[in-house]
């Protein structure tokens, strides 16, 4: 990858990062379904009418609106609202990393090399360790199971991306959330009730929309339309481990927003997992030029 798209891929990572504390401040006043749907309606609207339909089949694109805002955003926002910590749902959601590498060696065979395979097994150490260090004390299955589906339907979704090809992503991402919000309300409408709806509304708290705000913008219309593009441009195994820093910026987002705890034991899993990263991105360039420069100096 080019120096300004590793920067570009650090940017988003950190936006992700911050995106799990709105998501608390968020669900704390509005019902978690309904600010799902909200987020995808802003997305969709106004940005729909200044962008063209992109070039993908009609069904890859509900496809991924599908997956992305219903099925990952739904249970995310959900299982934060009953109770998981937003670092450690930040943390988890990056197993999505592993679901998206094992996803695209059967869909569309493509196998990591043995430095990219190294800085994943290295940087999913450093994910253990966080898991470790987290869940020493009780935690709600439920909630907790449906961040790891969330991240199997991200994987997913980034299945879709890659069928897409070379679209303009930003405009993909718009159209695809056009499929979102009508679900969403109808599932907040079945579960949690008309009430809570028009409760969290009429009128909506001030932090609940300036979350929202940071959810739709930084978090959903730049960062997606960044890490799409990534995902188009570059092989799924170089790209997809960018986002085990989430939880890195999320758990550090958590611990100065949120108050919660960021230990000795997280800030090695960090230093595991920033190790593991720079392996997968610059260890086959490394390695190249190591037999280069011992192919030079071998003597004749």
């Amino acid at each position: 990858m080019s120096l300004r798209d590793t920067l570009l891929a650090l940017l988003v990572m950190m936006v992700w990062g911050a995106n799990f504390v709105a998501i608390k401040i968020g669900v704390d006043s509005v019902p978690p379904l309904l600010l799902t749907g909200l987020r995808f309606v802003f997305t969709a609207l106004p940005a729909l009418v200044f962008l063209r339909r992109p070039a993908a089949p009609w069904h890859l694109i509900a496809l991924f609106g599908f997956l992305l805002g219903v099925v990952k955003f739904g249970m995310v926002f959900s299982a934060v609202k009953l109770g998981m910590p937003a670092g450690l749902t930040s943390l988890l959601m990056q197993l999505q990393v592993f679901f998206t590498l094992g996803l695209a060696a059967l869909v569309f065979g493509e196998r990591p090399s043995r430095m990219q395979a190294l800085g994943a097994a290295i940087a999913f150490c450093g994910i253990g360790i966080f898991v470790a260090e987290r869940v020493q004390g009780a935690l709600p299955m439920l909630p907790f199971l449906m961040v790891i589906g969330a991240a199997f339907a991200w994987g997913c979704a980034n299945m879709a991306i890659k069928k897409a090809g070379r679209v303009d992503m930003l405009a993909f991402l718009v159209w695809s959330s056009l499929f979102s919000p009508l679900p969403l309300f109808l599932l907040s409408y079945l579960i949690e009730g008309p009430a809570a709806m028009l409760a969290a509304l009429a009128p909506p708290r001030l932090d609940a929309v300036l979350a929202l705000a940071f959810i739709v913008g930084p978090s959903t219309l730049f960062a997606f339309a960044m890490w799409n593009g990534l995902l188009a441009r570059y092989p799924t195994s170089q790209v997809a481990p960018f986002a085990l820093l989430v939880p890195v910026f999320g758990i550090l987002s958590g611990a100065l927003l949120l108050d919660e705890p960021f230990t000795g034991l997280a800030m090695l899993g960090s230093g595991i997992v920033f190790a593991g990263l720079l392996i997968n991105v610059l260890g086959d360039r490394l390695a190249v030029r190591l037999r280069r420069s011992r192919a030079m100096v071998a003597p004749e």
